[in-house]
């Protein structure tokens, strides 16, 4: 579940971990003015694509509004998870329904060889949602269990970001979840007060 670190239609791959990258998909939740992500099943299925959930070329033509209902709950479900663990409080629980949505099989997938000879991802079978969701949500319980990487979980500075990401900077002193974004708004605000 490798994610690229680019943007799609307004999708955020950079947080490090595809179960972060789906808490990524309301934008400046903080704000009086959330941003909405996955607003539509066409979005999810590039989000999908994008954070590597499914291999590409997958066909998704089953995702439809009940998945993106499913996707929204498990992303708002995570963030409070995510949130309460990086403030140091137990989210008892919604970390039980974490667990129980986790427990749903993976999508099985195998190796398919190209006509380059180049050998690549392919889903075996058919999935459904769930299988889908459980894969971000054990995604999610690999990264809060691991103390290693756990420990690399940031909360963005940004005024109004509520992205958590993992901070693999050399001397862990990120403080955006992007400098393109946060950080350069952060220095933009920083410039007007100095010579506003």
């Amino acid at each position: 579940m490798a994610a690229t670190a680019s943007y799609s239609h307004g999708l955020r791959f950079d947080a490090g971990r595809p179960c972060l990258d789906l808490v990524a998909t309301v934008g400046a939740r903080f704000s009086e003015e959330p941003v909405e992500r996955l607003d539509t099943p066409e979005r999810l299925r590039d989000w999908l694509l994008g954070a590597g959930v499914v291999p590409p070329g997958t066909p998704l033509g089953s995702v439809d509004a009940s998945w993106l209902g499913r996707f929204r709950a498990a992303r708002d479900l995570l963030h409070r998870v995510v949130h309460a663990e990086v403030d140091g409080r137990a989210a008892e629980p919604d970390l039980e329904r974490v667990n129980a949505l986790a427990a749903a099989a993976p999508p099985a997938v195998r190796a398919v060889r190209t006509e380059d000879g180049t050998l690549v991802r392919a889903v075996a079978a058919p999935f459904d949602c769930g299988a889908l969701v459980g894969q971000i949500c054990r995604d999610a319980v690999e990264l809060l269990t691991d103390p290693t990487t756990r420990g690399q979980l940031r909360q963005c500075q940004g005024e109004t970001c509520s992205l958590v990401y993992l901070d693999m900077s050399r001397g862990h002193r990120r403080r955006w979840c992007s400098s393109e974004v946060c950080g350069n708004r952060e220095r933009v605000a920083r410039h007007r007060r100095r010579h506003g």
